[in-house]
């Protein structure tokens, strides 16, 4: 990659990431993040009725939390530029579309690892009750940020597909489930009763919750790093496709 496209890039995530910041929407939404966040790792969690030092209470519920306002914030990163008419003029300028899309991307996903970071409070208060293994919550943030990057990157997708943000968001919210439930035991025994095995195999190789899992158990292993990787990559080329038929119609 060369050093215009680089500069290109930087150029489009950093005015994606200054427009979040010039509506109140994005204060309201770490605000919605962060208080969604304390109640369902000290109240639903049972934080401190565990007894144990360590982020568990905390990781396990983000692939529910992220199910709702990952797509609410990404649903208008396309889906805007249609409705008001300023994706043909984006399309035309001297950058490539997939310039664009990881600067896009970028923009949002560091938006959210904004949101993720100021949750360290939590991680101050594990670390004054108790003696954490950093290595584990690290690995914990990690894994989440991943999942975030690629139920973000579902949401770019559908974004593309449509000016209507919230059939996007509609649509970003049922695939991400479906990654959730893929490899959920209730379903796998479901599908064992009328789908071969290979099937059911395939299905549940789909699901995030196994890799974001071994994260939780501190454990960063490349499988799991390329999982996400290439859901992540997977959607981006397929936004890509979207957008040159767009350019093309």
């Amino acid at each position: 990659m060369t050093s215009e496209s680089l500069r290109n890039i930087w150029t489009i995530t950093k005015r994606e990431l200054v427009g979040y910041f010039n509506s109140p929407v994005a204060y309201v939404f770490i605000v919605i993040f962060l208080l969604m966040n304390g109640f369902f790792t000290f109240m639903l969690g049972n934080y401190f009725q565990r007894g144990e030092a360590n982020l568990n209470s905390f990781f396990m519920w983000h692939p529910w939390l992220y199910l709702f306002l990952v797509p609410a914030a990404g649903m208008r990163l396309w889906s805007e530029e249609r409705r008001v008419g300023t994706l043909e003029l984006l399309l035309t300028m001297p950058i490539s579309a997939w310039q664009a899309i990881i600067g896009k991307f970028l923009a949002c996903w560091l938006f959210l690892a904004l949101a993720l970071a100021l949750t360290f409070p939590v991680v101050l208060t594990t670390m004054y009750l108790g003696d954490p293994d950093l290595g584990s919550i690290v690995a914990g943030y990690v894994g989440s940020l991943l999942l975030a990057g690629a139920y973000l990157a579902v949401t770019v997708m559908t974004s593309a597909m449509t000016r209507n943000q919230v059939i996007s968001f509609i649509l970003s919210v049922v695939i991400c489930f479906f990654l959730i439930l893929a490899g959920w035991e209730p379903v796998t025994e479901l599908m064992v009763r009328w789908a071969p095995d290979w099937l059911v195999t395939t299905v549940a190789s789909f699901s995030v919750m196994p890799h974001f899992a071994q994260f939780q158990r501190g454990v960063l292993d490349f499988r799991d790093i390329l999982f996400f990787g290439s859901v992540i990559g997977f959607c981006l080329f397929c936004t890509s496709v979207v957008l040159r038929g767009l350019r093309g119609a």
